[in-house]
């Protein structure tokens, strides 16, 4: 669905961000793309919706090149940002609009996603608070239907209740003709929603994975006692414990704890990419 072969890019002519960046990315999975502030996961994915445009390399989603901004591609593209653009006008207004650009909008889901939030169409979107503002946009984003949704930062603003019915709604939304890229620093708000982990680090994918091949490959375990056990990749301390991350030698299951993994992989790079040369065999 999405391929980027050798991609190049930077803001400075002398200052590259990306260099030769290399990605493939499937229909039917919630992407979750991780890195550290500055990585350069939101310029990967204004490049992905051809808001801005590679110095080198080529760019093909769904088979549309995105800086020709093609209008069958803009139908088909949706991208949230952290930073929403409220016009003043009411969210009635705001349908009004913008969903004809979107053959596929659906008016009854987006009503009932505003329903779930617990918003009315008659609300000015300059008059709701940020997180208000956000509930709508992701309401309207989801509605659209469109096969590439990308979403930077979602979960900013979303007080604990609308975090949930935010994850439901997005686990409601997914199909086998969607993508849903999820750019975040709050990982714990998506767990066990995001499949594969994508890990942007100075300019390179150094890790993309899914969570089944990582619990096969990696073993994470919480542990009482200080001694540190063999194999550990990475250990941080809980209140009254231990988080673990060992090499998996065993075949044992864990549940993966994504901020660990990320730790994980960003103090271990070289390890880490060694492991996961080896094909993971799937029953």
């Amino acid at each position: 669905m999405i391929h980027l072969s050798n991609l190049s890019f930077g803001y400075k002519k002398n200052k590259p961000l990306f260099n030769s960046l290399n990605l493939e990315v499937e229909k039917g999975n919630i992407y979750g793309l991780l890195g550290k502030n500055g990585a350069g996961k939101t310029t990967l994915m204004k490049l992905i919706a051809g808001l801005i445009f590679p110095t080198g390399g080529d760019i093909n989603v769904m088979g549309y090149t995105p800086q020709n901004r093609h209008p069958n591609f803009l139908a088909d593209v949706y991208f949230i940002h952290e930073e929403l653009y409220s016009p003043k006008i009411k969210v009635s207004t705001y349908e009004k609009i913008y969903a004809p650009f979107y053959p596929n909008f659906n008016h009854t889901q987006f009503e009932n996603h505003l329903n779930e939030f617990g918003l009315e169409k008659n609300r000015v979107l300059t008059e709701m608070s940020y997180g208000q503002k956000k509930k709508v946009m992701l309401s309207f984003g989801l509605a659209c239907n469109s096969k590439l949704l990308i979403l930077d930062e979602p979960t900013n603003g979303l007080d604990i209740p609308s975090k949930s019915q935010f994850r439901k709604l997005l686990a409601q939304s997914i199909s086998d003709e969607r993508t849903f890229i999820v750019s975040t620093h709050q990982v714990r708000d998506m767990a066990n929603l995001i499949d594969p982990i994508i890990i942007l680090e100075d300019g390179e994918i150094i890790f993309q994975q899914n969570l089944w091949d990582v619990s096969k490959k990696l073993f994470f375990d919480i542990s009482y006692s200080n001694a540190e056990p063999e194999n550990v990749l990475h250990i941080e301390r809980l209140p009254g414990a231990y988080r673990t991350v060992t090499q998996n030698l065993t075949g044992e299951e864990s549940e993966v704890e994504l901020e660990a993994l990320f730790n994980t992989v960003i103090t271990n790079r070289e390890k880490i990419s060694e492991l996961f040369k080896t094909p993971t065999y799937h029953e």
